[in-house]
């Protein structure tokens, strides 16, 4: 939930799984057609926005967080940031913001964790500057910035395609109980996409089956039909996303995926039980010290 009063707005930032991912095409801008369907999760980052008095010569922007991201990017280079701006200079904003952004979300982690922080920004100032804009409206400026954004704007359980900015609202996925682990390694985005051979990819995700799973509720064809095809990239070059993936299995999941371009592989339970059963296992498993390892669920 959102808290706020006239001036400051505490927000939280959702991640996001990916359950199918499958690249159709590549578009004459060079960018890759998707089809996918997105899940939000229950891991978040949380923002403070707050409006402050403007009294310099120039917008100021203070963005303030609580870790250091791996890449070490500069503020003004953060999406928070260029959403903050964004907003600021379409609408003539006076006031200056000051944001403070607590990271629970790994970072690079194929978890649309900066894309959410971005969506959560626009949210925040839609609401604290009176703007009155719809989500469709947000989602237009958020896709400027990210192809996630939208999705992230959104939430839920959603059908994403074209370069993820069309989405189509599905069947809410009753809560399912997930451990997410996120080995201490890092994939270029840029990397998977430009090194995917559309034309060999023997498997495709069943879009079609796996909505109609979700709507019946049911967690084994679920699971069954869990499919990323970038995986085909990232696997060879990475073989512990393999072995995370059978050791969730094994652990009792009942089905295990790289979440987007990875690293992150999520396990798929059928009750919290085995899902915290697993986690233990996890967080004590030698090969594992290190690496973020999350319980948590679908929302």
């Amino acid at each position: 939930m959102n808290t706020v009063n006239k001036d400051t707005l505490n927000i939280k930032a959702p991640a996001k799984i990916n359950l199918t991912l499958d690249v159709i095409g590549r578009l004459p801008n060079g960018y890759h057609e998707l089809k996918m369907i997105m899940q939000t999760i229950s891991i978040y980052d949380e923002l403070t926005v707050s409006l402050v008095p403007h009294t310099t010569s120039q917008a100021l922007i203070t963005l303030n967080m609580d870790k250091e991201l791996p890449d070490k990017i500069p503020s003004e280079k953060n999406l928070v940031y260029k959403a903050a701006m964004l907003m600021k200079k379409k609408f003539n904003i006076v006031m200056d913001f000051n944001i403070c952004l607590n990271k629970n979300i790994p970072s690079a982690a194929g978890l649309a964790g900066g894309s959410s922080d971005c969506a959560a920004t626009f949210i925040a100032i839609n609401q604290l500057c009176r703007l009155g804009l719809s989500k469709e409206e947000l989602c237009k400026l958020g896709v400027t910035l990210g192809a996630d954004v939208p999705y992230c704007i959104r939430k839920g359980t959603m059908l994403s395609e074209g370069i993820g900015e069309i989405l189509t609202p599905i069947t809410p996925l009753a809560t399912t109980w997930l451990v997410l682990i996120k080995p201490n390694i890092s994939i270029s985005t840029a990397y998977v996409y430009q090194n995917l051979d559309i034309a060999k990819l023997k498997i495709h995700p069943n879009t079609d089956r796996m909505i109609k799973a979700i709507e019946e509720n049911d967690i084994f064809c679920i699971a069954s039909c869990l499919c990323n095809v970038l995986e085909t990239v990232t696997i060879p070059k990475h073989s512990i996303i393999e072995d995370i993936k059978t050791f969730l299995k094994e652990s009792g999941a009942s089905g295990a995926l790289m979440s987007g371009s990875g690293p992150t592989v999520f396990g798929i339970f059928t009750d919290e039980k085995k899902a915290d059963i697993a986690y233990r296992r996890a967080l004590n498993c030698q090969q594992y010290k290190g690496y973020d390892i999350l319980l948590c669920h679908t929302i």
